[in-house]
């Protein structure tokens, strides 16, 4: 009998403790959710899809990468924000799109060259002077050819995979696109930024699949 209720008592703290551990779980995961949707209203991703993942598709992705995020980077009037940008993004999607099928004849290739803008899901991103976290992003998405090769992600507004990311991400701040808490999380200023990017991509996961 006093075994029985050593056990039953020893199960009720356990389930406790596993409620509260869930509660803290649950409540750290909004409160990360809400970073990443603060961050994502001021970010346009771009997201780039090779035709294929033959070796010559890959390096032509980033050829087109390349003409894109340069002509992209022109279209911004000075201060613009991120509403601003993704306007002068859909005024231009030919444009941009005759960019890119320029790079794809320059090399030899009659791949068709495709842009559209649409809320694309990004995984957590690490680059060399910042991080992204896992989530929902507008994003200038450009497809090359059948676009069944592996893609390359990075941001077009603010153009922080141009030059000089500080200056960019110092630029943005002035501008009013990033908040300084902001800019200290996807710069790690903040400090420990990847464990809260890989805590916010599993309450993304969470979501995506009870949702």
């Amino acid at each position: 009998m006093d075994g029985d209720f050593f056990m039953s008592n020893r199960l009720r703290r356990w389930e406790a403790a596993l409620m509260i551990a869930v509660a803290f779980a649950m409540l750290a995961g909004m409160w990360l959710d809400g970073e990443q949707g603060a961050l994502a209203e001021n970010v346009i991703r771009l997201h780039v899809i090779a035709n294929s993942d033959s070796e010559a598709d890959q390096a032509l992705k980033l050829q087109v990468r390349d003409r894109i995020l340069a002509q992209a980077a022109d279209l911004y009037p000075d201060g613009a924000d991120a509403e601003t940008a993704r306007k002068s993004i859909e005024d231009n999607l030919a444009r941009l799109a005759q960019a890119g099928q320029q790079v794809v004849r320059e090399q030899g290739y009659d791949y068709p060259v495709t842009t559209a803008v649409k809320e694309v899901w990004f995984p957590t991103k690490q680059y060399q002077d910042f991080a992204l976290p896992a989530g929902s992003y507008t994003a200038l998405q450009v497809v090359i050819g059948e676009g069944s090769g592996q893609n390359w992600w990075c941001v077009v507004f603010p153009p922080l995979c141009l030059g000089s990311v500080t200056e960019e991400i110092e630029a943005a701040e002035q501008a009013g696109s990033f908040t300084p808490g902001q800019t200290a999380l996807i710069t790690g200023e903040s400090g420990g930024y990847v464990v809260k990017f890989k805590a916010i991509e599993l309450w993304e996961h969470l979501k995506r699949k009870f949702t």
